[in-house]
């Protein structure tokens, strides 16, 4: 088909319709709305944070039934991932998981507002055990470079800070929020211990820098890599992975540690930070579990996967379920771990594993 003659004065008709003026008027507005919801996020924190735990808690329940009720946000992308993850589990089952989700999700946001004015150096040992944790400070505290990876579960961000409290220096990957305003504010909250933040996009010479100097780098694995990332078994379904994570470890001989910060029995402001397990790239020759998962990016990515299983087992509705984690793979790579689901059923071997060599 023949493309009609331009109009003569169509570009300045175009030109005009969008004035500077217009431009600047729409980049204000979005200032001033930004601002304001900085302000109303700032007013309900500093409510949250003068509210005595038990009262906190308990407006947190009411919050998780109408998140898991009438509000129902995100309903069918919690509702598809327990399917796939929970296949066997009642519709009872699964609606008590959903709440008690709201509820731990509605608590971690208190518990983040709190730690500044009630967790300190000073009282930190009534609010925290740790388990692993001369593993984890031998690692973390030398000149060697480290990888601590973690998932959506339980309240990593009081995890990080925690480590800022123990004298830590840790760098976190992070998209840069839209709100400036807001980006600021949560800068310096996870900076105020000493942990820094960097954008995801063009952070690798930022992140090599850092390596180099010996600093731990801490990550959230259970990020979504789109279609071309490594496709694993996660949880018996299909996930992406970023293959960054497996290589920050292996290029720079940094041992990985798989670790949590999971809220006990409960109670607000009281948790357990763990190590699950660590690998270590340059003890491949007197560490089996090392050896082996240390072999490949491929084998290393599995690892971790594995690990935050376990740690997602300890206590599931500590785990962001309304997470996106888990999207539709493409045809080929969905043909092959159906063919390795088939050869599941005949050895002893995880589904991931087979579809990788596949």
């Amino acid at each position: 088909m023949r493309r009609l003659p331009r109009q003569p004065g169509a570009a300045a008709m175009t030109a005009s319709t969008v004035s500077p003026n217009t431009a600047s008027s729409g980049s204000q507005s979005s200032a001033i709305t930004d601002a304001l919801t900085y302000a109303v996020v700032r007013v309900v924190v500093a409510v949250i944070q003068v509210l005595p735990m038990d009262m906190g808690d308990h407006l947190c329940r009411g919050l998780a039934v109408a998140l898991a009720g009438p509000l129902a946000i995100r309903r069918r992308v919690i509702a598809d991932t327990l399917a796939n993850v929970y296949p066997t589990a009642s519709a009872a089952q699964k609606h008590q998981l959903t709440l008690s989700m709201w509820h731990h999700l509605m608590l971690m946001i208190c518990e983040i507002a709190w730690a500044q004015r009630r967790l300190h150096l000073a009282n930190w040992t009534d609010h925290i055990r740790f388990r692993g944790n001369r593993e984890i400070l031998a690692t973390s505290l030398v000149s060697r470079p480290s990888v601590l990876v973690s998932g959506h579960f339980g309240n990593f961000e009081i995890g990080s800070y925690t480590f800022g409290l123990m004298g830590v220096r840790t760098l976190a990957i992070a998209r840069t929020l839209d709100n400036a305003y807001l980006h600021r504010w949560v800068e310096r909250f996870r900076g105020a211990k000493g942990q820094l933040l960097v954008d995801k996009n063009g952070c690798a010479p930022i992140v090599d820098q850092f390596m180099r100097e010996g600093g731990a780098l801490s990550l959230l694995a259970d990020q979504h890599a789109g279609n071309k990332g490594l496709w694993v078994d996660f949880c018996g379904v299909p996930a992406s992975c970023h293959k960054a994570l497996a290589l920050f470890s292996l290029t720079n001989q940094a041992p990985m540690l798989a670790l949590y910060t999971r809220r006990v029995d409960g109670r607000p402001l009281q948790f357990e930070s763990a190590l699950v397990e660590m690998v270590d790239p340059l003890a491949i020759d007197i560490d089996e579990r090392s050896r082996v998962a240390c072999e490949s990016v491929e084998s290393l990515t599995h690892w971790y996967n594995r690990q935050l299983e376990r740690i997602i087992d300890i206590a599931p509705e500590q785990y962001w379920w309304l997470h996106r984690r888990w999207r539709t793979p493409p045809p080929r790579i969905a043909k092959r771990f159906a063919k390795a689901k088939q050869c599941h059923t005949q050895h002893n071997t995880s589904p991931g594993q087979e579809a990788q060599a596949a």
